[in-house]
């Protein structure tokens, strides 16, 4: 049938648009990385033609001579890399993975106890808009005003008080270590199951950068991409046969079909890169610049919640700058400067229009950046906010982005030409 630019050349020139933005940006979302060449190959191969419904050797369908190979080597990476017994590479995204682990351990109705998404918990843990939130009893717990962090003293007496089945760590907010041994004190204490949910910081765990939630979480859950720099997919990893059994059910039939067999390869691709030593490089170089550019941006007089951050993410208060969260991460896009709008513990602020942004370094770090170039990135930042709180920003604007187009063409895009 031809390639892409001749079979569909109106797509393929879209796709070419998001190459050269994606190389042209300072990319900072923390949930965003970019992948290399041999991940990109595997992703975009003949495995998307095959069904394989089940798992290694207890399949529906024939022909799983080579798949069930695939398969077995993105499961055995995946153990030896994060030091677990069992590990499934079959959830399509992070939401379904979470999904399962309910289905694996709880009935409709059963308490939950997550971070709520305000404070830096995700949907899936039991908000009110998911379906988590929904089917289950939610109880929710968040950080302290005074000093951005969780309180574990109050996160113990919710759970005494509420008994939940099953409690989740871990978020998409948190610039804090996340204290796997605390959660799984208070776990214990109560009878339930502990879910980390390590979607953010699965390669910081991986490179040393983190502590682990291995011997303290019984399950643990995340995605493949963010800091772990694999394709859009998910693993769910325990210790315990009884706990991966549940897991496998839960995931098929429970609630999906065939694997996507293109990204379990690519997956593969990402475990055996992050194995390498200059990963473990590359982790410890994520949280150092995350550093450095927290404290550039503390010291221009940002209100970084809990005051800094521990890992690869900073979430940032503009009310004293006097700008809303939206409007700037809108003003800073046009700088080339790409984050997202979000909300901080506390926000007076709709959801939609909140106080805060949230930024990250792992894309900038696969890029080569350093502590220079996070120190420069702050004060751009800085000039954009400072300009658009004036109500005088476009010229600004126009100028920061040159600036940075200047600073991307000297750092190559890992995976594109």
């Amino acid at each position: 049938m031809g390639s892409l630019a001749n079979v569909d050349p109106q797509l393929a020139e879209l796709i070419k648009a998001e190459e050269r933005r994606q190389a042209d940006t300072v990319k900072l979302i923390p949930s965003e990385n970019y992948v290399s060449k041999a991940v990109l190959e595997a992703t975009g191969t003949v495995l998307t033609n095959k069904y394989s419904e089940g798992y290694p050797g207890k399949r529906y369908y024939e022909g799983q001579q080579v798949i069930d190979q695939i398969e077995t080597l993105a499961v055995e990476r995946a153990k030896a890399l994060f030091g677990v017994n069992h590990a499934n590479v079959q959830p399509y995204s992070g939401s379904p993975a979470n999904l399962a682990v309910y289905m694996a351990f709880l009935q409709p109705g059963d308490t939950v106890m997550g971070m709520g998404l305000p404070f830096g918990g995700h949907l899936t843990h039991g908000w009110s808009v998911s379906a988590t939130g929904k089917w289950f009893t939610p109880v929710r717990y968040g950080v302290r005003r005074d000093t951005g962090r969780i309180d574990m003293d109050e996160v113990r007496e919710l759970a005494l008080q509420h008994r939940p089945k099953l409690i989740f760590c871990g978020g998409t907010a948190i610039p804090r270590i996340i204290d796997f041994e605390a959660f799984a004190s208070i776990a214990r204490e109560v009878g339930a199951v502990l879910a980390a949910d390590i979607a953010h910081i699965a390669g910081l765990v991986a490179g040393g950068a983190h502590p682990s939630p291995v011997g303290h979480a019984d399950v643990i859950s995340t995605t493949t991409h963010k800091t772990l720099r694999g394709p859009r997919g998910a693993m769910l990893m325990a210790d315990s046969d009884e706990h991966a059994t549940a897991l496998n059910k839960a995931v098929f039939p429970g609630l999906q079909g065939g694997p996507h067999n293109h990204t379990t390869a690519a997956i593969a691709v990402a475990l055996h890169e992050a194995a390498q030593p200059e990963f473990r490089t590359y982790a410890h170089q994520v949280v150092a610049n995350a550093k450095a550019l927290a404290e550039e941006l503390a010291g221009r007089g940002f209100d970084l919640v809990s005051g800094g951050t521990d890992n690869h993410l900073i979430l940032i208060d503009l009310t004293s700058k006097g700008v809303g969260g939206k409007p700037a991460a809108q003003a800073l896009d046009r700088a080339g400067l790409e984050t997202n709008y979000n909300t901080v513990p506390f926000d007076p602020r709709k959801p939609f229009d909140p106080s805060g942004i949230r930024i990250g370094t792992p894309s900038v770090t696969s890029r080569g950046m350093g502590e220079a170039e996070m120190r420069q990135i702050g004060a751009w930042m800085d000039e954009v906010v400072t300009a658009l709180a004036k109500g005088d920003a476009e010229e600004v604007i126009a100028r920061v982005h040159r600036e940075v187009s200047e600073l991307t063409s000297q750092f190559p895009t890992p995976g594109l030409s």
